[in-house]
Formats: C-alpha cells, sequence, structure tokens
C-alpha cells in the first residue's frame, strides 16, 4: 500500500512537472525509493525537527573547542539540516565533517562556496581560475570539465552543495562584490559558461547554485554591507538578469541563491530585500519560472537582510516568501521558536513545512545520504591538488588570454633576430615567472630605474617594450588599478617605445587608460598565477595560439568580444606531462636515474629537457657545477656540448648549400676544396664521408707536435703568453697558438692516409674540411654564419661559440681540468683540443649552449625545417639527411645525424623509431629526437670534470640510454 501511495505522489509530481514544462532537479534516478525515504523520515520528525531541517549554519574547521560544542549543540537539540563550511583547511574539515555527522539524527546537507574551488574557503586546496577569466575562453568544453573536477573536489571532501555557479550579467565596472566572479557582461556567454560548469559540476552527484538571484551584476553596492538597489525596469531585468536562470533551470539546476536586494520594479515595498519578497521569490522564480529545485536565502547575517529585522522574524519573513533554506541565521534557537508560534497560529501551514522540507529530503538522498559513509582522510590533500588539475589549468589559461589590441601585428612575435627587448615590471605583485618564461624564448633584459628619466634613458637601447602588469592574485576582490604614479610612467615609456602591456588583472584595469595611442599592443592574461604567467610569455612568442575574447567593455578602447585570434608559430610550448600524453609519475623515474649519475659522481651536474608534441614537458637541473664547489646547476647554465656541435652548427649550413642547390650529397670533395684535386681523398662524397663510411681516420691528436716532448707542456715554438703578432689564436687564458699551425692541421688532414678497409667508422675530420669550405664559400666564419643564420632568428641567445668572452664565468660549466695540454681548467673555452687550436670555433666542436636551446634546434629539425614562422629548411631536406644509406653495409648513420642500432648494441635504449635521429657528445652530452613519437631529448653534462682520462662511467651505466628508455615507458597514450 505505501509503494502505491508513493507511485501515485511521484506520478502526480512527474504530470505537475510536465504541465510546468521544467523538470524537478531534485529527483533520484530511483524516484519510488526517494520518495519512500523521504516520506518515512518527514513522518518521523516532530514539529521542531522538521523546522531545523530548514537551517544550514556556518561552520569554521579553525574554530575554537567551544565554537564547536555550539554546532554540536545545534545539530542535536535544534536538529539543523544543514552546515555551510567556511575558513579552515581540508583535513580538519574532513575530521570535524565526520564527528559532526556522527552527531547527526538525520544526516547533514553540505554545503560550501567554492566558486572557483575550494581554495575560496580552505587551506592547502585547489584555485581554478576566475569566473572572469573562463568568461574569455571560447571552447565551453573546457568549462564543463571546470565544473566537474571542481565537483569531484567537493564530493571528495563531502561537500554535496557548491554555491556555484554565480550567474550575474556584471554589467557595472564599478561592482565590488562580483566582479572577477562573473563570467562577463554578455548576458549569453554569462549562460552558457554558467551551464556548461553547472552541468559539469552536477555531472559528479553534486549539486549546483545558481547565483544570485535575480541579479547582483549592475549594482555599486556589496550586500554584506548594506542593501544594494538594482533600478532597472521589470522587463529589463527578464530579458538580461533573469536570462541565465531561464536556461539553467530547464537543464536541471538543483538550486537558486536568493540576493539581499533592493528591486523597486519587482518589489513595490520601499528598501524590502529580495529575500523576503514573495514576488520575487514565489511569483517569479518558482511560479513564472518554473522553478522546483532548493531555494536558498544568501547569508541572513549579511547587512543587506540584517538590517532589516530582528533575527528569527527574518528567518520566519524569508521562509513565507518561498525560501526553503535558511542559510546563515543569527540565532537558530529563537528563530526554530518563532516558527512554531507562527506554525501554532496557522500563519505556516503544514503543507507549505511539508513543501520545503521534503525538498531537503528529497535533496539528501539525491547526494547519497541515505547511505552516508565518513570522509577518507587518507592522501586527502593530494587528491585535492591533482596533476589533471594543473593540466585543465593550463589549458583554460591558454584559451582565455587575450590580445586585446595589436595595431601593428607584432603579436606574436616574429623575427626575433630584430628584437631587442626589454621587461618593465609595474604593479605590486611579482612577475619573475613571467620574467623567466619570456627569456626561454630570448634574450630578454628587466629594466628598472628609481625615476622615470632614468627609465626612459636605459630604455633607449631597445626596440620592444614589455609592460608587464602584475597584481596580487590572492583572491579575485584583491586591487586591480593602476596608480597615478604607474599611468605617468605607462604613458611616458610608450610615447617613446614600441610597448606591448601585458595586464596580469582583470580587464576593468584598462579603465585607467586615459589613452592608448601610443601603446601598440595590449594583451589581456586576467590573473597573476604561475600558470597565467608562462603562458602569457608563450603565448607572445607563439608557443600557443591566441584564442581568448573579451568577457567584458573597458571603457571605450575594449569591447566586449574583442580579441585577436592568432595561430600557433610552432616554437616550444612548456606544459604539464598529462597534456600530451605523459606520465609524470613515472616521469620520477628520470629523476631517479640522474640523481643516480651525479651522486655516483659520474657527472658533477646534469641539465635534462624532454619535449613531446611541441611542449617541453621535464626541464630540470641536476648536481653542481663541479664536485668539490657550491654553485648548483641552473637552467640558463651553459656546457660545452662537444660533438653535438656537428648537428647543431655545421650540418644545419651544409643542409642550406643543398637545398639550394650549391652543393648535393653526391658532391666530392675536390670539387668544393681545390687543395683536395690531387688529395687521396678526392673522390669521397659528402654522402659517404658525413656517413662515417669513407675511410677517414677517427681523430688526430693535433696538438702532440706542439707540446714540448721534454716538458709535455705546450711548446715556446708554437705558444705565447700574451696575444702577439703571429700568435693571436687564444686556446685558453694566457695562451696564444701560432696563427700558421690552423693551416697545418688542415694540411695534415689533407695528406694525411686513408684507413685500409672502407666500413664505418666515426670520425670528426669530415667537419674539418666541411668548416674549412663553409667558411671560403661565405667568405664568414662558423661562429658569425651559425648565429646570424640560426640561432638569433630561433632564439637560441645561449648558444655561441667562445663563450668565455661573452658571459660570465658563473655561467658556464668547466669541462675539464687539463694537466696534458693547456695545463688549467678549461672553462668557456672548448674542450676539444683540436676545436680550440681553430680559435675555438670548430665545425666538430665548440658550441657552448643549454639543453632548452638544443631541445630548440631538435624540434625545428622534428618540424621539418620549420620554427617560430619560419621555414629553414623544406620537408624533403631533412628526410634526405635523416636517411640511412649504408645500413646493408652494418652502417647505421644517416648524413651528419647519428641513427638508431642496427643490432643490440648502440647510441639509443633500442626503444626508439627507425626514423629517430640525434647524436651525442665526448662531455657528456646528448641530443635526440623521434619523429613518430615526436619526442625530444636533451641531455647536458661536463661528465669530463675533473678529468677525461678514468673511465666514462656515464657511458658503461648507460645513464643517458636509460633515461630515454624512462621517458618511452612514461609515454600514456
Amino acid at each position: 500500500m505505501q509503494y502505491l501511495k508513493s507511485l501515485v505522489l511521484f506520478l502526480c509530481f512527474t504530470c505537475v512537472m510536465v504541465a510546468q514544462d521544467t523538470p524537478n532537479p531534485l529527483l533520484d534516478k530511483n524516484p519510488v525509493a526517494q520518495q519512500q525515504w523521504v516520506d518515512s523520515l518527514y513522518n518521523s520528525m516532530s514539529l521542531e525537527e522538521k523546522i531545523g531541517q530548514l537551517y544550514m549554519v556556518q561552520v569554521f574547521s579553525s574554530q575554537s573547542p567551544q565554537e564547536k560544542n555550539n554546532i554540536v549543540n545545534l545539530i542535536r537539540d535544534n536538529k539543523i539540516g544543514g552546515l555551510i563550511y567556511s575558513k579552515g583547511g581540508p583535513v580538519r574539515q574532513a575530521k570535524l565533517n565526520n564527528e559532526l555527522q556522527a552527531a547527526a539524527k538525520v544526516p547533514l546537507l553540505i554545503g560550501m562556496d567554492a566558486e572557483w574551488g575550494l581554495s575560496m574557503r580552505l587551506d592547502s586546496t585547489y584555485a581554478f581560475p576566475w569566473n572572469m577569466t573562463l568568461g574569455a575562453v571560447k571552447n565551453n568544453q573546457l568549462i564543463e570539465q571546470t565544473g566537474r573536477q571542481l565537483g569531484e573536489h567537493c564530493k571528495r571532501i563531502g561537500v554535496h552543495f557548491n554555491f556555484a555557479p554565480v550567474v550575474d550579467i556584471n554589467t557595472n565596472p564599478n561592482n565590488p562584490i562580483i566582479g572577477n566572479r562573473s563570467f562577463g557582461e554578455d548576458r549569453d556567454n554569462v549562460t552558457d559558461k554558467a551551464l556548461a560548469f553547472m552541468k559539469g559540476m552536477q555531472s559528479t552527484g553534486v549539486l549546483a547554485n545558481a547565483k544570485h538571484f535575480p541579479g547582483h551584476g549592475d549594482t555599486e553596492a556589496d550586500s554584506h554591507k548594506t542593501l544594494p538597489t538594482v533600478s532597472f525596469d521589470e522587463k529589463r531585468i527578464d530579458s538580461v538578469e533573469l536570462y541565465p536562470y531561464k536556461k539553467l533551470i530547464k537543464e536541471g539546476l538543483s538550486s537558486v541563491m536568493v540576493a539581499h536586494l533592493n528591486i523597486p520594479s519587482l518589489e513595490p515595498r520601499d528598501g524590502y530585500p529580495s529575500t523576503l519578497s514573495e514576488n520575487i521569490v514565489t511569483s517569479i522564480l518558482k511560479e513564472r519560472l518554473g522553478f522546483k529545485g532548493l531555494i536558498f536565502t544568501d547569508a541572513l547575517t549579511m547587512k543587506g537582510a540584517s538590517n532589516f529585522s530582528a533575527p528569527g522574524d527574518i528567518d520566519l519573513a524569508a521562509f513565507k516568501a518561498g525560501n526553503d533554506v535558511m542559510l546563515m541565521s543569527g540565532d537558530v534557537p529563537t528563530a526554530i521558536n518563532k516558527f512554531i508560534q507562527a506554525y501554532n497560529a496557522n500563519e505556516i501551514t503544514e503543507s507549505r513545512l511539508a513543501h520545503s522540507v521534503k525538498k531537503i529530503l528529497m535533496a539528501k538522498y539525491k547526494v547519497g545520504l541515505n547511505n552516508y559513509k565518513p570522509i577518507g582522510t587518507y592522501n586527502l590533500v593530494s587528491d585535492l591538488n591533482r596533476i589533471k588539475d594543473d593540466a585543465l589549468y593550463e589549458m583554460l589559461m591558454e584559451n582565455a588570454i587575450t590580445i586585446a589590441r595589436d595595431t601593428t601585428n607584432q603579436l606574436p612575435f616574429r623575427n626575433l633576430e630584430t628584437k631587442k627587448i626589454a621587461y618593465v615590471n609595474l604593479g605590486d605583485d611579482s612577475g619573475s615567472v613571467f620574467y623567466n618564461e619570456l627569456k626561454k624564448y630570448t634574450k630578454v633584459h628587466e629594466i628598472a630605474a628609481d625615476n622615470l628619466d632614468e627609465l626612459i634613458a636605459k630604455l633607449q637601447s631597445y626596440n620592444t617594450v614589455i609592460v608587464g602588469f602584475h597584481k596580487s592574485n590572492d583572491s579575485p576582490w584583491k586591487d586591480y588599478k593602476f596608480t597615478n604614479k604607474e599611468l605617468v610612467w605607462l604613458q611616458e615609456i610608450a610615447r617613446t617605445n614600441n610597448v606591448v602591456l601585458d595586464i596580469f588583472a582583470k580587464p576593468y584595469a584598462l579603465l585607467d587608460l586615459s589613452t592608448v595611442t601610443n601603446i601598440e599592443s595590449v594583451v589581456v592574461s586576467y590573473q597573476n598565477s604561475k600558470i597565467a604567467q608562462e603562458k602569457s610569455a608563450q603565448l607572445l612568442f607563439g608557443a600557443i595560439p591566441a584564442k581568448g575574447t573579451l568577457p567584458v567593455s573597458a571603457g571605450e578602447f575594449f569591447n566586449v568580444g574583442d580579441g585577436k585570434q592568432a595561430n600557433s608559430l610552432e616554437r616550444l610550448g612548456y606544459a604539464m606531462p598529462e597534456r600530451v600524453g605523459m606520465s609524470s609519475y613515472a616521469l620520477k623515474k628520470v629523476d631517479s636515474i640522474a640523481n643516480y649519475a651525479v651522486n655516483g659522481k659520474m657527472t658533477p651536474g646534469i641539465q635534462l629537457v624532454i619535449a613531446r608534441k611541441g611542449k617541453v614537458i621535464y626541464n630540470k637541473t641536476f648536481g653542481k657545477h663541479t664536485y668539490e664547489g657550491s654553485q648548483k646547476v641552473e637552467f640558463d647554465d651553459l656546457y660545452d656540448v662537444a660533438s653535438l656541435t656537428k648537428i647543431v652548427a655545421t650540418l644545419p649550413l651544409l643542409m642550406e648549400l643543398e637545398e639550394q642547390g650549391i652543393v648535393s650529397l653526391d658532391t666530392k670533395l675536390s670539387e668544393i676544396v681545390p687543395s683536395y684535386k690531387n688529395s687521396n681523398k678526392k673522390n669521397v662524397t659528402l654522402k659517404k664521408m658525413l656517413s662515417h663510411y669513407a675511410q677517414l681516420k677517427p681523430w688526430i691528436p693535433f696538438y702532440y707536435k706542439t707540446l714540448d716532448p721534454e716538458t709535455s707542456k705546450p711548446s715556446a715554438k708554437y705558444y705565447r703568453k700574451t696575444k702577439s703578432k703571429g700568435f693571436t689564436v687564444k686556446v685558453a687564458p694566457e695562451l696564444y697558438m701560432r696563427d700558421d699551425y690552423k693551416d697545418s692541421i688542415n694540411t695534415i688532414i689533407k695528406d694525411t692516409e686513408l684507413l685500409s678497409r672502407l666500413k664505418y667508422r666515426y670520425s670528426d675530420l669530415p667537419y674539418y674540411i666541411l668548416k674549412q669550405y663553409i667558411e671560403s664559400h661565405y667568405n664568414k666564419r662558423l661562429d658569425e654564419l651559425t648565429a646570424d643564420h640560426f640561432y638569433k632568428s630561433l632564439g637560441a641567445n645561449n648558444t655561441m661559440y667562445n663563450p668565455y668572452d661573452k658571459i660570465s664565468d658563473t655561467k658556464i660549466v668547466p669541462s675539464e681540468n687539463d694537466d696534458y695540454y693547456r695545463y688549467q681548467t678549461v672553462q668557456g673555452y672548448v674542450h676539444d683540443m683540436g676545436a680550440a687550436m681553430q680559435d675555438g670555433v670548430g665545425g666538430h666542436a665548440g658550441v657552448f649552449s643549454n639543453a632548452n636551446d638544443i631541445a630548440k634546434i631538435m624540434q625545428l629539425y622534428l618540424q621539418k625545417g620549420f620554427y617560430g614562422g619560419k621555414s629553414y629548411f623544406k620537408n624533403e631536406t631533412l628526410d634526405k639527411f635523416n636517411t640511412c644509406y649504408y645500413c646493408e653495409s652494418d652502417n647505421r648513420r644517416g648524413i651528419g645525424f647519428d641513427k638508431p642500432q642496427l643490432g643490440d648494441a648502440g647510441p639509443t635504449c633500442g626503444c626508439v623509431s627507425m626514423t629517430s635521429f640525434g647524436h651525442s657528445g665526448f662531455t657528456g652530452t646528448y641530443a635526440w629526437a623521434d619523429p613518430e613519437q615526436e619526442i625530444v631529448y636533451v641531455f647536458m653534462a661536463n661528465r669530463t670534470y675533473p678529468t677525461s682520462k678514468g673511465p666514462n662511467t656515464l657511458l658503461r651505466e648507460d645513464i643517458r640510454t636509460n633515461i630515454q628508455a624512462a621517458i618511452y615507458e612514461a609515454i600514456i597514450d
């Protein structure tokens, strides 16, 4: 019989629902069982218990024991229905919640304000971007995913109702309380974002709440402090402020929070809060809009309501107006007594009470409180701060950051070789993350000064000035305005410089600009979080596309919807491993191997970069410059890359010449180097020579002949301690070689005997020969050519020959304590003796760089010659050089590039594709690219320090290839 009654009630309820054409969002997937549970509980309750269910009380997990006892008493004595948690910490809240739930006769409905994440109220929890930032995102699937992941956080900590999303349409820039909490000023965009957010969150079983009904977006007062007035007519409110509610209600919105507002067009009583207005709550929300979900008051302790009447009276008035849940009452026991008096006086009917209490119980059933389980605290903080949350935050910022103005079309930056970039920090917060990210792309100098004249003078030598306006990211209510001084400085900088203004605050900061005439470009990055700063720098350099649009207007110069769309220039970006199908957890094995190498003294230090699908997903350093020193390896320290020089200097120059038809792979040495016409090497082709299949000796110790036979030290015949006529080749500090010995080196190579057998034999000699040819062809040195043709435009400003005369020794990692040639520490001078004897500029060695720059060059190769919006080579050129022409002769090599082993042993882990390519260097360096997995792996080391004479344990222990194997093991798609 009870089942039939429940079924009849359900069918009646369904008929009403169909009639009003809006769903009941509180209905469970098993409505009959839900109705039985609700009726059973309700029928067993006393009047006091029923009224108690209407109350949701504020709780702080950081509160005192006495305050906690007060809450326990409210639960036990007044049978309150729910709690809304405020400030505290996640573990403390979970433990407190378990304790408070245990004290409740009927499980408590738990709510929180977690609009952008639990961090709105709790420490040690995650903060997603503000709604204003999300409003700039065009891809609403990302907004839905945000709601979903935020919902997962809520569910994990036992929160059933999240008082979000805010659906206020922020048409008033001076709104003191909404602002960043709104998705923007466009009703359709706000609605679409709120709907996506709601769907995502409710898909996890956490119920959403749209607020602040009927609309708090166009107010100039804070309802926490007073009663704001909304002066629009009813038609305007219906078409704008109510629009999101209409859409969300049709799609299953679970609850609405009614704001404390004075709205004369909807409530004729002057100064009467909307929370207490029967016309607003019942006639409009419940009847006209057909809303059947829970209706919460905003906090009844807020001045916008509490100024109206005494505790208890306001609760009763709110209930009579149509609200279901009294949120944060000023005095629950007093209010419950007043409810009882009103009930006994027939001011409140049993059906009215049952209407709200049964809705509350329906919600409790729907969130699973019919089968309540305590919150587990194991791994709780980690569960609320997941890798996938950072990955989503990255995607959101990539899609939000907006190019709001770009009159000269300078964004994203191209032609880096023409740029001299300065960065100026304005605002009251740090821009260090932004600045460091900028420096990953090219040379950028931070310029600061005590006065404006000094600053302007310092900026004269730059042709591009990035002004970062950094404001606190601690909360969405933090100050976002320019100071008068900053406005003056900005306009003066813009008057004399090409400026990119990057706003790390809400778009309304732009309202302070009286003119933008001299500001060529404006970027809005919305927030000053670490990820926002990183992504903004990446956007400026075209590592990511520009997709965002302004969610609000900001004065006469910037309109809602503005936003230049720009494609990526295919420069390396920086992202979480999971963004490109890699596991952060699995990559910890790379850390272990690198630490093992450093701790085992296989190398003093290491730089490591791993990129996949155009994103650097691992960028770490290990160890120190030397074993005995204290200087730790940093991201921008330079290493002697040794034989990587072959593929990052000589080879790309040769590829250019081949592509231009000046040489071919079948070109013979006698055709490009006249002195080889009568040499035993005259018929050696570039293809054979660069495949190490030309019978050339692997290495010639040119320096031996320049040592004194008795002392084994540099002979006075060949060296001087100071630079003088005929002795200008600097091989080390206070050591200058005789100039003509460079020619002797070329002669020795030309005249040396060939090996007796034709077989694969690695040799440096081809690169001595190619250096001779290329420099003769261009009539320029190799260091100038590589910089002009590649490094400057690539933004590889940390890649160079002879860094000793360009940067501080503190940024250059030493290579060896030389006790056989130069007899001093080799630092900033090339380690390879032959390259040193060529003034530090060898075709086979001599380049210094860091892992980040080498990754750029390898990515250029991986992208078939395209990088940074520029085509350096044709696709077919890369394919031509990345081909093994003599594999059938057991020679794995490509043209210049090393290739994977053909058997068991070789230069790789054996887990890479056969189309992959790279090279290694004597100092411990290694670079490898795999087109099929789109992976770039760069390893920088100085394993030759303090000496290169001992066993190469870095090689013997397979450190570099074990790391490579770990990289491939970390692939998850």
